[in-house]
Formats: C-alpha cells, structure tokens, sequence
C-alpha cells in the first residue's frame, strides 16, 4: 500500500478527496487500515463556514480527528498492539478521514469484538461528551439540562443518565428532541416552542436544574440567560449549580450579583493528555494523580458500548462513502435538521 486517500478543506471552504503517500510510523505511532470515520459537524464544519464567509489562498489541508479500524504496523516501542487488531484512534491531525491513518499509540484503542468500526469512530466526540459531564459534576438524583442535541449533546444526555441524573434534553430540531427522548432522556423540549420553565418545573418538582451544559456553538447569550433563570434558587435569590460550556460557543453576560452563585465551567476536548506529544506517543500520567486521563475517558466510553449503556449506532442518521465527503459535509451543513451523526465509510 504505497497511496492512501484522505478529505481535506482549502482556503475558500472547498472540501475535496485528495491522495498521497501512505506515511511511515514513527517511534511510539500506530499504522491504521481506516473502515470507518465521524465527522465532526461543529468543530470540523463550523470553520468551513467560516472560510467560506472570508474566503483566502490556501492549498487543502487534511482534516478528521476519530476513525475506527485494523492496525497494519507499528513504529518503534508500541507496546500491547499488534497488526491485525481492531481498534479505535482518535486526535486531529491523527485520526484523519482517511484510508490510512498515524496515530500516536496513547491515542490508539483496542476494540472489544461486539463493537462495531462505526460505533468505535464515536470514541473522541463520546470523551469530549464524558468530560463536559464529568466538569458539570452531576450527582445521583440531580437534575441536568443539556442545551444542543448533536452528537456530543446526544451522548451527554445518556451519561448523565448513566450518572444518576434527571436529564432534559433541549434542541430547534424535532428529529434531535425525538431521539433524545428514544435513547432514555427524561424530557425533552424543542427550543423556542416549548415552555421550558413549566418542563423544567415538572421534571423537577419545582426545584430547577443543578447543572446545564451548552453542546453548541455561536451565540448562545439568550440561551445561557435562559439557563440561569432555571437554575436552583436558595432562599436568599441567589442562583445555583453548574453551567458548562463544551461547544464553540460566545456568552456576554454580567457576573457576581447577576449571576448570583452560578459555576460556569468551561469543557475543553477530552480530558488530559490529549495535545502532551510525550505522552500520546507512551508516557502515562500515574492514576493515583490523574485518574481520569483521554486515555481512560475512551476507553470508558467504548466499555459503555461494547457493555449496550451507551448507545451511539442509533445516532447515525447518514452514511458515505469517502469519495462523497463533500456531499456528505454538505448535507450536514446545508440541513443540520436532518441530521445528527454522519459516518465515513471506507471499506
């Protein structure tokens, strides 16, 4: 295999499939045989609609950052890898759309075998979604509303059921709300319609909310304003909880009394090691300091799924091929409603 081929993005917002050599892994990197690759609608899109608005001279460039497939080989001092084995990637830059992917090992994770290529390619937005629930630090029996049902909203939503929580679930678009509401959120609203303070007080018992995570981006001031006015309430008027931001998004707001005693939190990828090239390419951080490294956050979240706790498969609402990526990033940009999950199919 001397070739491989891979989706890139140019300056004018242009998305194509180009082809070039197949690279040569490196010490501590894993050479992968890609079946399967999720796009990314809001960190990977959100910049080509950017592009297209400011549009400059710039020459395609690979994008993607999670796929699923088989190792073909391995660079020097990978340790519990082996060709032939299944497994998840993940990493920009890494897990690229592409037939053939480079990944550092600590990137790198074997599958249990009931798991699906296209469930495994789920693995980096499923972490981001675990890390925003984790930050949100929601509790047994605590009530979560998650704001923006794409995939990392879907996902949030069954974790913090998982977690123990009461979660609602908040979207413009009937077909996210509905399948929040089919994966086990206890409600569900569909933003701008509904009346979300009688949905919330119902969920509730009147108590409101003891955290949010905002799963989108752009402005989200109007929402986040919404968000504090159905947060819990002490006696003394103060608003409390956790308001976590894990999407792109912008809020202008007021602090100290106008806020009241409100965390905002923000989320950021999914968890630590992620971006220290020492340890994607082998060191680990001790779990008696860092329990929760990427590493174990994925290999979390793929447990759930090969376990039938975290359902991702019903999240896929479109398939391609890689030579229809432009398609496929079109449909997703031009009809966000329609869609959720869209997968890259190689083989």
């Amino acid at each position: 295999m001397e070739t491989r081929k891979y989706a890139a993005i140019d300056g004018r917002g242009a998305i194509v499939v180009q082809q070039g050599p197949v690279p040569e892994p490196g010490p501590g990197e894993v050479l992968v045989d890609v079946h399967a690759s999720l796009i990314s609608s809001g960190t990977e899109l959100g910049g080509v609609k950017r592009l297209r608005e400011s549009p400059r001279e710039r020459p395609p460039r690979p994008f993607g950052y999670q796929n699923a497939g088989c190792v073909i080989a391995l660079g020097e001092g990978c340790r519990g890898l082996e060709p032939g084995m299944r497994v998840a990637c993940m990493g920009a830059g890494y897990a690229l759309h592409a037939t053939v992917a480079c990944v550092p090992q600590n990137l790198v994770f074997p599958l249990a075998e009931n798991i699906t290529f296209e469930e495994a390619a789920f693995n980096h937005l499923a972490a981001t979604a675990l890390q925003a629930v984790r930050r949100a630090d929601v509790r047994l029996g605590e009530y979560l509303a998650v704001f923006g049902l794409g995939t990392i909203g879907q996902i949030c939503c069954q974790l913090g059921r998982l977690a123990g929580a009461y979660v609602l679930g908040v979207d413009l678009f009937p077909l996210r709300v509905e399948k929040a509401r089919e994966l086990g959120a206890h409600a569900v609203a569909l933003a701008g319609r509904d009346d979300l303070g009688a949905v919330v007080s119902e969920l509730t018992g009147g108590h409101g909310l003891d955290a949010a995570i905002i799963a989108f981006g752009g402005d989200a001031t109007e929402t986040f304003k919404q968000i504090v006015r159905l947060m819990k309430t002490a006696p003394d008027t103060h608003k409390m909880g956790n308001i976590v931001i894990v999407g792109g998004a912008r809020i202008a707001h007021e602090f100290a009394s106008a806020l009241g005693n409100l965390n905002v939190l923000s989320s950021a990828r999914t968890g630590p090691g992620y971006h220290d090239e020492a340890w994607e390419r082998g060191r680990d951080y001790p779990d008696v300091f860092v329990r929760w490294t990427t590493r174990r956050n994925v290999e979390l979240c793929l447990r759930l799924i090969s376990e039938g706790r975290l359902r991702v498969a019903p999240l896929i609402t479109h398939r391609y091929p890689l030579e229809q990526v432009p398609e496929a990033c079109e449909k997703i940009i031009q009809t966000p409603e329609e869609t959720i999950s869209v997968v890259l199919v190689m083989k």
